[in-house]
């Protein structure tokens, strides 16, 4: 492109700048030619004009240019709404949020007051940062300067409080919006879709249709977004009838969301067949379902579709760090070690094995194929070890009886400073269970409360009743249960009640057994519990009423299951 180089004071600066301003959006296609425009604006005198510098910041933060951006900021002595909005969704873009709410605020202090734009610009900015105390900043400003009725601002502000988890304050907002267009109505919907709040999306799709507004794409793909469970699956399938109706269907945003949808719901085979017609596939959709099918019990089903997403051309993007801890997951359940090395050196190849949740992944799936060793070295390795890190290579130590080199670790975790949480103490006691250590077990449980601040829960109890009742200590734990502030559930009475049985006490298990019963009475496992404390104390009668009950009520206990997998590397 060649411009005609022209003096200060030309006619063009004053008679030509209106079709200068109309060709620059078509003339800025690369870096580059931005900066020949600068240089031009500034040889023709007119980098002052009103206009013309707001379009150039534009396209120097379209190409990545922040500095240049910055640079022809800091030249413009008059700053409009319009250049402060621009500098601002340029460092937003970037991810840089916290300079684009510095800007935001100086700006504010500069005297320019912030529109429509403005605010939704930084909400957004707040609500991808994580920042729920700006976006409340944000909100004060809105009311403040009259702006809490602009649509788009409002629909900004429904949407980070939505993301932020602030679920009520977007409702209230959205109650309060004098005027509710169609995306107002659409983020609302959405922002029920964040926590799976099927009953209010659907209230709110009621209502957005009462209102006389008409849905489109974008409103169906939020419904559809809400409904998880296999209980809402008709709901979705009366939903997707409408789509047809509506002649929605064709749109590939919402067909992939209704491959989620019935993944997600468990209904696998409408699912496949919605898949299967799909043109084009990307990655949120391949996830969706290869998650669908773990979720749903058939994992090595998910583990072969992972396999097929592999090999096929309709997905050029490369798997994410969630879709392979969901497979990671799949691998866990199969207790099966080959699937799982080779998505781990998968994970290597990609570069994505240093991922928090990848890692963790593949610590607990080399836990549960009984290599906890390998997740243990995949964690010395971790970059930056969290908390969620450290509870899962506890629970994966001690579940293998590995009960000291757990204890160990929760001594390193606490010299990083990281608090412990209900988690990691459900993973050490689990620990302690595992390899028999009663006394760190009880101390433990001790610390809890007393140094730590945390209350003990349901789970905590079970793994305490059952190391009592390891060493016999079943009156304790029975006094333990009955001082419980939470009401005991059949995990704890059945820890207690296995305690009976290694001990033989008859009368203890006879009262633990009544309780049993009338919380779970048609599970086997605890008559066959008492049944065994009968035999031990040689009450041959009893065990054979027990047993004829267990037959006459045509209960059936779950049997175990056991392979040993040929593993060859």
């Amino acid at each position: 492109m060649n411009f005609v180089v022209l003096g200060r004071g030309s006619e063009f600066g004053s008679r030509c700048a209106p079709g200068f301003l109309s060709a620059i959006g078509d003339a800025v296609q690369a870096l580059s030619q931005a900066k020949q425009l600068h240089a031009l604006l500034v040889t023709a005198d007119l980098s002052c004009h009103p206009s013309l510098p707001t379009k150039l910041l534009r396209s120097y933060a379209n190409h990545g240019d922040i500095v240049s951006a910055r640079h022809l900021f800091d030249q413009i002595p008059h700053r409009t709404v319009l250049l402060w909005n621009s500098l601002i969704r340029a460092h937003a873009r970037c991810r840089d949020f916290s300079t684009a709410f510095s800007f935001f605020n100086q700006m504010r202090r500069s005297g320019v007051n912030p529109d429509g734009f403005t605010l939704a610009c930084v909400l957004r900015a707040c609500a991808e940062h994580a920042d729920p105390f700006g976006a409340s900043m944000v909100h004060g400003t809105m009311i403040s300067s009259g702006l809490v009725s602009d649509s788009i601002a409002g629909a900004a502000l429904v949407n980070s409080y939505s993301k932020l988890n602030f679920v009520n304050d977007a409702h209230q907002v959205f109650d309060e919006m004098p005027e509710r267009d169609l995306v107002s109505w659409n983020t609302m919907i959405m922002c029920c879709s964040y926590g799976g709040n099927a009953h209010k999306g659907l209230e709110l799709f009621h209502g957005l249709r009462e209102s006389g507004e008409k849905p489109d794409g974008y409103t169906f793909t939020g419904l559809i977004s809400c409904l998880r469970g296999s209980d809402l699956a008709c709901i979705g399938e009366g939903i997707h009838g409408l789509c047809l109706k509506e002649g929605y269907t064709s749109n590939c945003h919402l067909r992939c969301a209704l491959v989620s949808m019935y993944s997600r719901c468990n209904v696998l085979h409408s699912a496949s067949l919605l898949f299967r017609s799909l043109s084009q596939v990307d990655l949120v959709t391949w996830s969706a379902f290869i998650t669908g099918f773990s979720q749903a019990g058939e994992c090595e089903e998910s583990i072969c579709l992972f396999r097929e997403m592999m090999t096929s051309s309709q997905c050029a993007a490369r798997p994410d760090s969630i879709l392979i801890a969901s497979l990671l997951s799949a691998c866990a359940t199969l207790a099966s070690i080959r699937p799982c090395k080779e998505i781990h050196c998968f994970a290597l190849r990609v570069g994505i094995n240093s991922s928090v949740s990848v890692s963790c992944g593949l610590i607990d799936a080399y836990s549960k194929c009984g290599f906890a060793q390998d997740g243990f070295r995949i964690f010395e390795m971790m970059p930056r070890r969290t908390l969620v890190a450290y509870n899962t290579v506890i629970l994966s130590m001690g579940s293998n009886g590995l009960g000291g080199e757990a204890m160990q670790t929760f001594v390193a975790m606490l010299n990083e400073g990281l608090k412990p949480d209900k988690a990691t103490f459900s993973a050490l006691l689990c620990a302690c269970c595992h390899s028999g250590l009663q006394m760190e077990g009880r101390k433990l449980f001790n610390r809890m409360h007393s140094e730590f601040g945390v209350e003990p829960e349901i789970d905590h109890y079970v793994y305490i009743v059952k190391l009592f009742g390891m060493v016999g200590e079943l009156q304790e734990a029975y006094d333990l249960i009955q001082a419980m502030p939470v009401v005991p559930d059949s995990g704890v009475w059945g820890a207690l009640l296995w305690g009976c049985s290694i001990h033989g006490n008859k009368e203890l298990g006879e009262i633990v057994a009544k309780k049993l019963y009338e919380i779970e009475p048609r599970k086997t496992a605890y008559r066959v519990m008492l049944s065994n404390i009968y035999a031990v104390k040689e009450k041959w009668g009893d065990v054979k009423y027990l047993r004829n009950e267990i037959a006459k009520e045509g209960m059936h206990k779950i049997p175990g299951i056991s392979w040993i997998e040929n593993i060859n590397f």
